[in-house]
């Protein structure tokens, strides 16, 4: 398996550090609003990986987090005149569900930034102790950039070139600094703002230094694998090198991944251009399978351009899936009794070329668009060999792979039957009947009917309430 290496700019032979196991980290969202579409991007990419990694036998330990203390909550907390804690814990909630409808699987562990301040504090007082950073008169400590002699190799910028950058920018504050390159990894608390009691004031962490932290504590020092979008490659990732290499000694990660950006109808997204899409906004029109599949149809590494044109062509070709999925389900059901005939069995090994087909892409730096491809070719061949005749044997063995493959991808061949709301109603009211004429047992059916259809009850002193599982 070969994945391109942002750090040495080539695909390279997947070794892991633990034979058979993988530490991976990927940078999660900023909780201060619902997730848009170029948050999805990576959840879904790198939630392909792990669940390509894991089809090969891997054990995967991936540690995505939320940054749930930033800048962008403390306004939104403050516009809202409540705690930033009230609403990073709101849009954590509301980020899991979105990532539930992308069928993206929850991380190993989601760690939070604010639950991990003391080893963010341990970590910055090695790199004191170290002579990498220094405090400043109001608290304020600063990472040494040019004490890390390899500071610029993830990004490959030069040191004098953004020395030159710096000074044009005139970043705020840099009369504190030793050299206006140095990055902060603690600063003091503003009016209102939360704080945590540190040796040098009461203040909170700089962004770079919680992901450094986090991924020690739950992988260790050195990961295999640590991702995320692109944008993330400068400054974060390059300061989450310097940081980890320079406290624990270690090589930080060995293969770095990123995908390329989301544009809407080929404009950057941005709320200026009213061109801003929430995963939310999208679920209202599409299910959200719809939008995994649009996001795996293009190679991670490609920029994406997002528009209804693309999204209603996604729809249709996934529906190309789901209907052979079905067709194949309807005759495994109708034909138990047909026996596998012989021109079945000298096709059986055909199958398997699609599969070695899909995983010679997947294997190629995770080509999810060739992958697809391979899925498209063998529903073509089901479609053209599978009928009302054929054996339930044959069209199990078709409609399993179709199901394992994009199963690896997130997504879902044969859909769940969508139960009405009417239809769940009427359900309940049958069972309130059934158990006022004391006929428990069919009331127990009901119940265990529609547990079945993904709709859990709960008998209340109101009456029964209900929700989807």
């Amino acid at each position: 398996m070969k994945l391109f290496n942002t750090m040495t700019r080539t695909k390279e032979e997947f070794v892991p550090i633990e034979e058979g196991k993988v530490r991976m980290y990927v940078c999660g969202p900023t909780v201060y609003n619902l997730i848009h579409i170029g948050n999805a991007r990576p959840m879904i990419i790198f939630d392909t990986v792990r669940r390509y990694m894991e089809y090969k036998g891997y054990e995967v330990n991936f540690v995505s987090n939320f940054t749930d203390v930033d800048d962008k909550i403390i306004k939104k907390a403050i516009e809202e005149g409540v705690s930033a804690d009230e609403i990073s814990k709101r849009y954590i909630e509301e980020c899991k569900k979105d990532m539930n409808g992308m069928n993206v699987k929850p991380a190993t562990i989601h760690p939070q930034a604010t639950q991990e301040i003391d080893g963010m504090i341990d970590m910055i007082q090695t790199l004191i102790d170290k002579g990498y950073a220094y405090p400043v008169e109001d608290g304020t400590v600063y990472f040494r950039v040019r004490k890390f002699d390899e500071y610029g190799k993830l990004s490959h910028k030069n040191l004098d070139d953004l020395q030159s950058g710096f000074r044009a920018l005139q970043v705020s504050g840099e009369d504190q600094k030793e050299d206006p390159m140095d990055f902060v990894l603690w600063k003091p608390k503003k009016e209102g703002e939360p704080a945590w009691k540190s040796p040098w004031c009461e203040g909170r962490p700089g962004w770079h230094i919680e992901c450094s932290v986090m991924s020690k504590k739950y992988l260790g020092e050195e990961i295999d694998i640590h991702a995320g979008g692109e944008d993330l490659v400068f400054p974060h990732h390059e300061n989450e090198i310097a940081q980890s290499e320079c406290c624990n000694g270690k090589t930080f990660a060995r293969y770095w991944m990123h995908n390329a950006f989301l544009n809407i109808d080929n404009k950057k997204m941005s709320k200026s251009l009213g061109n801003f899409r929430t995963v939310r906004q999208i679920s209202e029109q599409y299910d959200l399978q719809v939008l995994r599949f649009f996001m795996l149809n293009a190679h991670y590494r490609s920029p994406l351009n997002f528009s209804a044109d693309l999204m209603e062509a996604s729809k249709n070709a996934l529906e190309r899936i789901n209907d052979a999925a079905a067709k194949l389900k309807d005759i495994v059901d109708a034909n138990q009794a047909v026996v596998i005939t012989d021109a079945e069995k000298a096709l059986l090994p055909e199958i398997q070329k699609f599969v070695e087909k899909y995983e010679t892409a997947m294997d190629d730096d995770f080509n999810t668009a060739d992958a697809l491809a391979a899925i498209f070719e063998l529903v073509k061949f089901a479609n053209t060999n599978a009928n009302g005749q054929s054996s339930a044997e044959f069209a199990g063995e078709l409609l399993k792979t179709i199901e394992k493959l994009c199963d690896i991808l997130g997504l879902i061949a044969v859909k769940k039957e969508e139960i009405l709301d009417k239809e769940i109603e009427d359900l309940i009211a049958q069972r309130q009947e059934a158990r006022k004429a004391k006929n428990f047992a069919r009331a127990d059916e009901i119940r265990d009917e529609l547990l079945a259809k993904g709709i859990i009850l709960k008998d209340t002193r109101e009456g029964v309430k209900w929700k989807r599982a």
